[in-house]
């Protein structure tokens, strides 16, 4: 039997997403059995190295380096899934999107209560840091998205149901009361 290949990411969130779908406990010898995982911080494979069957997003888009990684899942896997509250609208991210960025970068770096000034604090400034979006924005508003798993992070339970719809070929089972925001 062919395993699906899986890949994963983590965008502009906090890898609780990543956290939850190892939280599926001894699921995951099951998933083993019928994927491969491929470019994923599970696996640290940085780079695309084959076609993907099943590419998970977790995370919104913040910068340039997120815009390219999305699109880099999107031409390499046949189905993409935005998994997640800042995948699927941004999440606590978007918070700073009715904020410049440049006051939202002096509130954080100079400015904020914490910043002593006679330490002069500076906004970081370096070409290896990508360059900030005009806000953050929800994956199906640069790729097309083809499933989305809701919650922040989403229940393991929801994940597996998920996955193994997908894997079975079936539609996924998913009530609202199956939905999780903590």
């Amino acid at each position: 039997m062919t395993k699906v290949v899986l890949a994963t990411t983590s965008l502009a969130g906090c890898f609780g997403c990543h956290m939850s779908l190892l939280d599926i406990d001894e699921k995951l010898f099951d998933l083993i059995e019928l994927v491969e995982f491929h470019k994923s911080p599970l696996t640290d494979i940085k780079t695309f190295e084959k076609r993907c069957d099943i590419g998970i997003i977790e995370g919104g888009c913040c910068n340039s380096d997120n815009i390219e990684t999305l699109r880099l899942f999107r031409e390499n896997c046949d189905i993409l899934i935005a998994m997640g509250e800042c995948a699927i609208s941004g999440g606590l991210p978007a918070m700073r999107n009715g904020i410049a960025i440049k006051e939202c970068l002096e509130e954080a770096y100079t400015q904020g209560v914490t910043i002593d000034p006679a330490d002069n604090p500076v906004i970081p400034s370096c070409e290896e840091l990508p360059p900030l979006l005009d806000k953050v924005y929800p994956c199906h508003e640069i790729v097309t998205i083809d499933h989305f798993i809701h919650g922040c992070a989403p229940r393991a339970s929801l994940i597996w149901e998920m996955l193994s719809s997908l894997l079975e070929n079936r539609q996924a089972n998913v009530a609202y009361k199956d939905f999780k925001y903590d």
